[in-house]
């Protein structure tokens, strides 16, 4: 039995040493052409806001991510990975502007719901960086400012092409 587990255990680390030579591509692009698209290019965005959008949500929901030292190491790399292209698949700020009027209006709808029901930023994720914790005023500021956003994406479209039909 001995031999079994420590064979097993052996295995185990040779897996670990192997598939850390199969790292995930960076989510790191910050040409002016992976911004050109940013929700500050169409919306105004205080500065505080963006501050706020800077450190709870662009690691997720921009084609930038400041990677912690842990993003190195097999698999978690691969769960970040995942957990990023999955956040940018829902939101990605950078490319906000090519988003239809109905999906931008949307978007901001989603993010004020997220927000005021602690869904964002995960858990897991303020958890690792405690500079996202939302505040009672953050999330205040993030929630008028979508409101903002939708306000003024009323204003610019007609009312019936921001629903779904």
């Amino acid at each position: 039995m001995k031999i079994i587990l420590r064979r097993l255990g052996l295995l185990l680390l040779a897996a670990l040493i192997i598939i850390q030579f199969f790292q995930t591509e960076k989510n790191n692009d910050t040409s002016a052409a992976a911004v050109a698209n940013d929700i500050s290019k169409s919306y105004a965005v205080p500065a505080e806001v963006l501050k706020i959008l800077h450190n709870s949500c662009y690691d997720c929901h921009s084609n930038n991510t400041d990677y912690p030292w842990y993003d190195n190491i097999q698999p978690v790399s691969w769960w970040l990975n995942h957990h990023i292209s999955e956040g940018k698949r829902e939101l990605n700020f950078n490319e906000f502007s090519t988003y239809s009027a109905r999906r931008q209006y949307k978007k901001m709808e989603e993010l004020a719901e997220e927000v005021k029901e602690g869904k964002m930023p995960l858990p897991a994720y303020t958890s690792m960086h405690k500079e996202a914790v939302l505040t009672a005023e953050m999330k205040n500021l993030l929630l008028n400012w979508a409101q903002s956003v939708q306000d003024t994406i009323k204003n610019r479209y007609p009312a019936d092409s921001l629903i779904k039909r």
